[in-house]
């Protein structure tokens, strides 16, 4: 299952590395393609492109803004420019998203993403991804992610289990990690198609106070979605290595709604970074860290876009860039549904 390709990589990405971080990859097609984005400058505001609505802010205070003022200001341009939805209890909704991976002009991925708060007190999230076209042929994959747990005190959210199930041609590996109520690190149990299933406890060293890479995630985005900025990191153990998950806040820009994405509007702009801590890495970086190294080479960071689609839910990513020395690939969000709400890109 270690064959994994590159641009399976990426739609780990947007769950931000659910699989193992060095899964191998095979090389893509050049491509450098960007949307348009305009940032909002807290102390300069600006009216953001045509067909889309402005951004204001109070009157600029006689003394620089405090990073609370600014945290509000960016949580009131992110209400302007959701949609309505007055029968969506806060926090609580069922978010569904479809994506598509495009890599020098070719759709060669396609993915699927449900974000569950509908149980108060609890929390899911479920990510599957499948290669199509010709990479389909020459390399067929499909994967499926899922991270569920509880939401307590501050809400903060709790793994229970965090699954993972890869199909390879027809080899089959699922993967449970499993968590105790107070959420410390219990035990991995490997299911295996043509193996004996192994049931494994890792070295406390590498699991405690360790999370899952969707957990991590969602924490971040519940961060977001309060009017914080993208700012965090948590420790991951991924099956045989401890890495801490690292999200830099670049700051809000408005995306336009193109023939790709459904999403036009405010977005917080995140670079994600895996830094090794401990474990079986490899002296030279491969897989994961091989495309982020990559990208940071030439400038650009892995990035991720989060959005609130809908008012007062969670904001979920709209838009995915992985550069690499074979070129840029990008994940968009080509439809979303939450209630009565449904964006397409048609």
């Amino acid at each position: 299952m270690k064959r994994s390709v590159f641009i399976i990589n990426l739609c780990v990405f947007m769950m931000l590395l659910s699989m193992p971080v060095n899964a191998e990859m095979l090389p893509l097609p050049s491509v450098d393609s960007e949307v348009e984005t305009l940032e909002i400058a807290m102390d300069n505001p600006k009216v953001l492109e045509e067909g889309t609505s402005a951004v204001e802010k109070p009157p600029k205070p006689a003394q620089k803004p405090t990073e609370k003022a600014k945290k509000e200001v960016a949580k009131e341009a992110v209400s302007e420019q959701t949609q309505e939805q007055p029968q969506s209890i806060y926090l609580y909704d069922n978010q569904k998203m479809k994506f598509e991976v495009f890599a020098g002009g070719l759709h060669v991925v396609k993915a699927n993403m449900e974000l569950d708060y509908r149980d108060e007190g609890q929390y899911s999230m479920i990510f599957d991804a499948e290669t199509r076209g010709v990479l389909g042929t020459v390399a067929p994959w499909n994967g499926s992610f899922e991270s569920r747990g509880s939401i307590v005190e501050n809400r903060k959210l709790v793994p229970k289990l965090h699954e993972s199930i890869a199909m390879w041609r027809d080899e089959k590996e699922v993967k449970s990690y499993n968590f105790n109520n107070d959420g410390s690190f219990k035990d991995l149990v490997t299911l295996y198609k043509h193996k004996k299933p192994k049931t494994k406890v890792p070295d406390e060293a590498l699991t405690k106070g360790t999370i899952d890479a969707l957990t991590a995630t969602m924490r971040i985005m519940e961060y977001v979605s309060d009017g914080g900025e993208c700012d965090g990191s948590s420790e991951v153990f991924d099956g045989k290595r401890r890495y801490e998950l690292i999200f830099r806040h670049k700051g809000f820009v408005n995306l336009k709604k193109s023939r790709h994405n459904a999403y036009s509007g405010v977005a917080a702009e995140c670079t994600v970074e895996v830094k090794p801590i401990s474990g079986a890495w490899h002296k030279k970086p491969r897989g994961w860290l091989s495309i982020q190294e990559q990208g940071r080479e030439r400038g650009m960071m892995p990035t991720v876009w989060f959005a609130q689609v809908v008012k007062n839910a969670v904001v979920v990513p709209v838009r995915v860039r992985v550069k690499t020395a074979y070129g840029t690939m990008f994940m968009h969000m080509t439809r979303y549904e939450n209630g009565s709400t449904i964006l397409k890109t048609k």
